[in-house]
């Protein structure tokens, strides 16, 4: 078994528009900078960062809402252009969840760099150990964890069902970007996104393609376990319908347990434009759906995994050389035995449950 030291972990660590009604008003343009907001902590909700685990001096913002009584875990994400916001009200727009909006890092109240899915995603599995550690008082049962975003946080979405297989009881995707590449092909004539991506990736795709890869959900679809609800509006010009039906008619074809809502005549410039009450109560009931409650899903005794960049698992977690690699590796939970069999990189269990990785490194 591969062994690791607390400074070994760190260098592979380091080597490298909200959809739902409900939480609009969560959320900010990224583009507007107010010089800051005081954090803060109350009864009813806190405001605060909250330090990165596996890249120094990053720290990342979140709002977490707290229930009345203990309750599931809720992560929420947020659009491509937009921040978190300070909380104008401490009333949770989730009242039956532990509510948590993660504010990706280098956005207007955190700190680092994005890196389109690279690891500003392990941020929200950093939040989670740290609600398991500072509010377990809210926390109703550790292994109900739910997700929910859309537009870039669908993004999110449909890669961290793949970087995270055994995390979330279930995930609502809807506008999702499931293949960065493509999507930086249909930005060819707006560049509304693509100047980004040129930054947060490293180039255009022709100039790394695998990197591309590496953060597309599409790359991880063989290795979802967590039922995924995806909405989608037919005509969204933003981010076409395309990204979504692909996912799911590949994770369908794999047998995968996915929910697909495709509104006709809905989207143009904004996601869900053109949308009908009669459509938007159908959306709303979607995504409730994807909430109730779903068993922890479990990962296999033994199989092969698709590491794009790094996977997490409740067992172990395995890390390509580089950010902007894709490998495979097979495992065995009982023998607690992983094997590279495309690529290269390395590897740590977790002898505790709700232990981080780095302090499974200390043991």
């Amino acid at each position: 078994m591969k062994k690791f030291t607390l400074s070994t972990l760190f260098v592979v660590y380091c080597s490298a528009l909200i959809c739902q009604v409900t939480v609009d008003s969560l959320f900010e343009d990224i583009q507007f900078n107010d010089g800051g907001k005081t954090f803060f902590k109350s009864e009813k909700v806190d405001f605060f960062r909250i330090p990165s685990t596996v890249t120094d001096g990053v720290e990342f913002a979140v709002v977490v809402y707290k229930p009345v009584k203990p309750s599931p875990v809720l992560l929420l994400s947020h659009g491509w252009h937009m921040s978190v916001a300070p909380p104008s009200s401490p009333e949770s727009p989730y009242p039956d969840f532990l509510t948590v909006q993660v504010d990706m890092r280098g956005r207007k109240y955190s700190t680092g760099d994005p890196d389109c899915n690279g690891w500003e995603l392990y941020d929200f599995y950093d939040a989670y150990l740290y609600l398991l550690a500072h509010y377990q008082a809210y926390i109703s049962d550790p292994a109900q964890v739910y997700y929910m975003g859309g537009s870039g946080g669908g993004g999110n979405g449909f890669a961290l069902i793949g970087k995270f297989p055994d995390l979330f009881c279930s995930a609502s995707i809807a506008c999702g970007i499931s293949d960065y590449a493509l999507w930086y092909e249909q930005d060819s004539v707006i560049g509304e996104f693509r100047d980004e991506m040129d930054v947060w990736i490293g180039g255009a795709p022709e100039q790394n393609a695998e990197a591309y890869r590496s953060r597309s959900g599409i790359t991880t679809v063989k290795n979802i376990i967590t039922p995924a609800y995806i909405s989608h509006g037919e005509t969204d010009i933003r981010v076409p319908a395309s990204h979504s039906r692909t996912f799911v008619e590949k994770a369908r074809k794999l047998g995968k347990n996915v929910h697909y809502l495709e509104l006709k005549n809905v989207g143009n410039r904004d996601h869900w434009g053109k949308i009908t009450p009669e459509q938007n109560a159908q959306r709303q009931t979607f995504e409730r759906s994807a909430l109730n409650y779903h068993p922890e899903p479990q990962l296999p005794p033994k199989g092969k995994l698709i590491v794009a960049g790094y996977i997490v698992t409740k067992h172990f977690m395995a890390t390509m050389r580089s950010i902007d690699q894709v490998g495979i590796i097979r495992y065995d939970l009982k023998k607690q035995k992983i094997t590279f069999v495309e690529g290269s990189g390395d590897w740590v269990w977790k002898s505790c449950r709700n232990k981080s990785f780095t302090e499974a490194a200390r043991l």
